[in-house]
């Protein structure tokens, strides 16, 4: 059996980190309390991981998010992610994200009436709620209906949410932001 890999990096919204297979991405994880507490959310999740250098490809990902995270016009579509452990219904729902452009946002509503059944909005949070790869899968792009922010699971919640959503242009600037990072 491969072993995973990890990697922590810097951001402009702070610390984040990925883990790596022979398939592709297993693990983004956004910012923690601090690095200590994102190591150990990463050895939880992934029992067995190691940290160490990224080879090239993971490297190129590394910088993309960097970029996104910094407010320029990055797509990740090119990144591969490996999603061996990931349901078929999940893999519906995030090929569905994936596919919505930076700046832009969807509702669970509106996901779950293009998997063909407007009653699997819930299963759709639910799908989001348990994304292994936020960003490069930007379940931070899905949204409430009537335009509520919905959950986020990442570290700093709805928090989070909106900042991402600002950073990409999604939200006005003139949106107010309970800490004020933007």
């Amino acid at each position: 059996m491969t072993t995973v890999r990890f990697s922590l990096f810097e951001t402009k919204i702070g610390t984040c980190a990925l883990a790596w297979g022979v398939k592709g991405l297993v693990s983004v994880q956004l910012p923690s309390a601090d690095a200590a507490a994102l190591r150990t959310r990463m050895k939880r999740l992934l029992p067995g991981a190691v940290e160490d250098e990224p080879p090239p490809e993971v490297v190129q990902a590394v910088a993309a998010i960097q970029a996104l995270l910094a407010g320029e016009p990055v797509d990740l579509g090119w990144i591969d992610l490996d999603m061996d452990k990931v349901s078929d219904f999940n893999r519906q729902v995030y090929a569905i994200a994936r596919a919505i452009p930076r700046g832009s946002t969807m509702t669970y509503g509106e996901i779950a009436r293009k998997l063909g059944d407007p009653l699997l909005a819930r299963a759709v949070g639910k799908a989001m709620g348990e994304n292994p790869h936020p960003i490069v899968m930007p379940c931070h792009r899905v949204m409430a209906a009537g335009g509520g922010f919905g959950g986020f699971s990442a570290y700093g919640g709805v928090e989070t949410k909106r900042r991402l959503l600002k950073i990409e242009g999604a939200l006005p600037d003139d949106q107010p932001s309970l800490f004020g990072w933007i």
